[in-house]
Formats: C-alpha cells, sequence, structure tokens
C-alpha cells in the first residue's frame, strides 16, 4: 500500500501546482480567479493574460499530467525494480491523483482548472496513440467551431473508446482501464456551465468575447 499512497501524493502535488493563476499573479499582479470565467487553465488565462501565458499554461498543465505519470513508474521501480513497465499501478495512481490535484488543488481552497491539458498529459505517457487521436479530434472540432469547450468534450468523451480500442491491442491493467474513464469523467464533470451554455446556445467563440467582455472558458 505505501507505494500506491506514495505515487497518489506525487501526482496529486504535481497536479496542484496552479501555473495559470501563479503566472497572471507573478506578470499581472492580478488573481486570474476574479477574471473572465474565474477559472485557471489556459483559455481564461490567455483572454485574461495574454495568448503566451495563456500557452506556457497549456504546456505545463500538459507537462505536469505527464511527469505525473512518469513519477509513479519511477516509484514503481523503486519499489519493484520494473522501470518502465506500464503494466504497473502505481502510475496509474498517479495520474488519476494529478487529474485531482489540478481540479481540486489545496493551495486554493480545491478550487482549480478543468483538467484538459493535464488529462492529455497523462494520457500522452499511458497511451499515447489515443491521446494523439483525441488531440486531433480536439483540433478537428475547435478548428470548425472555434469553441475550445465543445472541442474539449468531444475529445474527452472519444477519449474512454479510443484508450480501451488500443488496449485490446496493447493490454493494460484494470486499474489503467478505470483510468481511462475515470479521468475524461472528470473533465466533463468540470465542463457542466459550458454544456449548458452549449445546449442554450450561449456558448462563446474563442477570440469573440461577447459585448466586449472576456468569455466564459
Amino acid at each position: 500500500m505505501l507505494i500506491y499512497l506514495l505515487a497518489a501524493v506525487v501526482g496529486y502535488l504535481l497536479g496542484s501546482i496552479p501555473f495559470g493563476y501563479l503566472f497572471v499573479r507573478m506578470f499581472h499582479k492580478e488573481d486570474i480567479r476574479t477574471k473572465g470565467s474565474g477559472n485557471i487553465g489556459a483559455t481564461n488565462v490567455a483572454r485574461e493574460g495574454g495568448r503566451g501565458l495563456g500557452i506556457l499554461t497549456l504546456f505545463l498543465d500538459l507537462l505536469k499530467g505527464s511527469l505525473a505519470v512518469l513519477a509513479g513508474l519511477y516509484i514503481n521501480a523503486l519499489f519493484n525494480g520494473l522501470s518502465g513497465d506500464m503494466t504497473s499501478i502505481a502510475p496509474v495512481v498517479a495520474g488519476i491523483a494529478a487529474i485531482l490535484g489540478h481540479v481540486f488543488p489545496v493551495w486554493l481552497r480545491f478550487r482549480g482548472g478543468k483538467g484538459v491539458a493535464t488529462a492529455l498529459g497523462i494520457f500522452l505517457v499511458a497511451v499515447w496513440k489515443a491521446a494523439l487521436l483525441a488531440l486531433l479530434l480536439f483540433l478537428i472540432v475547435f478548428l470548425i467551431t472555434r469553441i475550445v469547450s465543445l472541442a474539449s468534450l468531444v475529445a474527452a468523451a472519444c477519449m474512454p473508446a479510443l484508450a480501451l480500442w488500443l488496449a485490446n491491442v496493447h493490454p493494460v491493467p484494470v486499474a489503467a482501464l478505470v483510468e481511462f474513464i475515470v479521468v475524461p469523467a472528470i473533465v466533463i464533470a468540470k465542463h457542466h456551465a459550458n454544456i449548458r451554455r452549449l445546449l442554450n446556445g450561449t456558448e462563446p467563440h474563442f477570440g469573440k468575447p461577447k459585448d466586449g467582455q472576456a468569455a466564459p472558458a
């Protein structure tokens, strides 16, 4: 149990680093949670703090997801001597903990981002082919609609099917199958407000704030 507890703690702490919040605070002396949608993710940071900070936030949020899974692998190697073994459970635990850390960071009173970039980082290590296919779906939907939330929801909804399909080709542990469902489910759940706006036809397009105001993300 110690190995899984350690993986969970490391994964959560990595995932909980609020890069978007830190960058806006550092460069603009503002609290991103009081701007735009109030979200600390890359989309809101790009709108309120500039696209450069948004891109940096996106990259680092993705990176922390990948590092969490790699940390889980390393922890597994320390305990079991199975370096690089993706069939172990520790990286799965670390990955799920990372997305929970991003969405519910203890440093910000458990009010975090929506987990899209961090989820992508997790899956780029765990099942990179499925992750790239999901990213392709995201880009296609975004380029057609210019709606980040819709693209994110489509990619998240398709991710379990893509991962499970590839799992039939490359067997993975049962815990990983749980991860393929739990992580996208968390991302979708965090988009509940976006889903309501999409259904109402009021979800804004990226780069086109409504009435001159920063659009929610």
